[in-house]
């Protein structure tokens, strides 16, 4: 089995989050005990929602030490890294299906100086991902289709995760794979130990009963 992080990584989506105090809410967070900020980018075209572009990003910057993950759910994403790059991001994942050379798209995003990541949708085959696994740092499998918040987890995930770790141990690296789309702590706890190291959440954790705080001791206890 893949070794994972030493720390389950938790990403709160943005999306989620209250833009009416965008700022307060960003700083509960980091108070609260969150490791990264989750940036759903979308372009009402790859998937059918229209959120923000790296403005968002930008205004969140300063605000805040944390490792700003940005999702792009957007066609020809390659036209908009070097944005995200100015605003702060940190991490860039594309997907799999909006690029034609996977492996050009993520050194691409290195020759930024940023980690690179590839996203993948529940219906596209993890096979699909190997040209770029020698040079990418995150594996961001999805667990809904992409493009709102709210849906269940796919079940079937379980089994793509096996044949992602699979394919991650036979290159030989350490790949984080980080899980996006109606994760629970008990699901994170199952995903944890087939080798997901990182997880977003939304909804689940922007309504947590406990908070913030509660939502992100939630998740490690389930994990550890």
């Amino acid at each position: 089995m893949q070794q994972h992080a030493e720390r389950v990584i938790i990403a709160p989506s943005m999306l989620c989050a209250d833009f009416r105090c965008l700022a307060e809410d960003i700083r509960r967070l980091e108070a609260a005990g969150a490791d990264w900020l989750h940036f759903d980018v979308m372009d009402g075209q790859f998937v059918e929602n229209l959120t923000y572009g790296p403005i968002i990003v930008e205004a969140a910057r300063p605000l805040t030490e944390l490792f700003f993950d940005a999702h792009l759910m957007i066609e020809k994403p390659l036209r908009q890294i070097e944005k995200f790059a100015r605003a702060g991001a940190q991490l860039i994942c594309v997907h799999e299906e909006t690029v034609d050379d996977l492996r050009a798209a993520l050194e691409a995003i290195h020759d930024l100086g940023l980690k690179a990541g590839v996203a993948l949708n529940p219906d596209t085959q993890v096979s699909a991902l190997a040209p770029g696994l020698e040079v990418c740092d995150v594996v961001m499998l999805m667990s809904v289709f992409p493009g709102r918040a709210g849906q269940a987890f796919i079940l079937e995930t379980h089994e793509r995760l096996r044949e992602l770790v699979d394919m991650i141990q036979a290159v030989g690296r350490q790949i984080l794979i980080e899980v996006d789309g109606g994760v629970t702590p008990p699901i994170a706890r199952e995903l944890w130990k087939l080798g997901a190291g990182a997880f977003v959440s939304g909804s689940y954790f922007f309504k947590h009963p406990g908070g913030y705080a509660g939502a992100v001791q939630e998740f490690r206890d389930a994990c550890y």
